[in-house]
């Protein structure tokens, strides 16, 4: 039985590896702009160049502790709760690109900031008592569920090649990434459960991850290349909350509320979050300052 107050710690670890990778993002973004397109019949002298950028160093590097953060997180809470904190956490992108990469932040993205903590606080309190990770599932249904993602990238990679969507390269890159990293996130909840899985069945699924998460990675690389901060991480963030949050009710058995008036109230605040992830790009993609201007912001 899982310690009392470990679904509200869960929550708690979403939204601080929600800013931390947030702001990974962005030192990765910064990186990627000063190396040249990732090419995938070269990954070891696209993987060489971007190491030999400092800020995407310092960006993996804290990716990676973010991460490690989110496994914990959907090892103590539901899936979609967990995405739902991530969600709203994506708010933290805005602040965190006006005040240390100097973009401006535009009237819509503040109203995202409150349409996000309005529709977590929402979602808090419609939801039914939960207890435990909710980490059992049918394997029928994962398998359905991974397939559709799986399609859904496929067929968003075969846009890359239709010569009218030239100039929507950067956004189905995101879409592509956002999916593959929705695929992985899944995965990893099936592996934080109470014997799901077989012993059998353990190897392919974590190879799953592992070849999802180097694709996922690889392209939300190639996004990042081809269009600007915010929104392309509000984009790849806002299809991987999205995914992993209809997989809670779908594949984990997360609850809705009971009675037409709680689940109407449960889908605005979902909705809300969604929305709210929506709204953070700007129209126009900021103009990033100068890197020493940043670090004496940081400092």
């Amino acid at each position: 039985m899982p310690a009392v107050g470990s679904v509200e710690a869960g929550i708690g670890l979403a939204l601080l590896g929600a800013v931390m990778a947030n702001l990974a993002a962005l030192l990765k973004h910064r990186g990627c702009q000063q190396v040249p397109h990732v090419r995938i019949q070269a990954p070891l002298e696209s993987a060489r160049r971007l190491a030999g950028s400092p800020w995407f160093a310092a960006g993996w590097g804290l990716a990676a502790v973010a991460w490690l953060i989110h496994v914990a997180a959907l090892s103590m809470a539901p899936i979609s709760l967990v995405q739902a904190a991530l969600a709203a956490g994506a708010v933290s992108l805005a602040v965190l690109s006006q005040k240390l990469f100097g973009h401006r932040v535009e009237p819509r993205q503040w109203l995202a900031l409150l349409l996000g903590g309005s529709g977590l606080a929402l979602l808090a309190l419609t939801l039914p008592s939960i207890h435990g990770s909710h980490s059992e599932f049918a394997p029928a249904t994962i398998l359905a569920f991974e397939g559709g993602l799986a399609l859904l990238a496929l067929g968003l990679t075969l846009g890359l090649r239709r010569q009218r969507l030239t100039a929507r390269h950067g956004a189905l890159l995101a879409l592509i990434a956002g999916t593959l990293f929705a695929f992985a996130g899944v995965a990893i909840k099936a592996l934080t459960g109470e014997g799901g899985l077989s012993p059998v069945s353990l190897a392919p699924w974590l190879a799953a991850i592992v070849v999802c998460g180097a694709l996922a990675q690889y392209t939300a690389v190639a996004a990042l290349q081809r269009g600007g901060a915010i929104e392309t991480i509000g984009l790849m963030g806002l299809v991987a909350s999205a995914a992993q949050i209809l997989s809670g009710v779908i594949v984990f058995g997360d609850p809705l509320a009971s009675g037409s008036v709680g689940l109407g109230l449960q889908v605005t605040a979902f909705a809300l979050v969604c929305v709210s992830a929506l709204l953070l790009p700007p129209s126009q993609a900021g103009t990033p300052q100068p890197a020493r201007q940043l670090i004496g912001r940081i400092a």
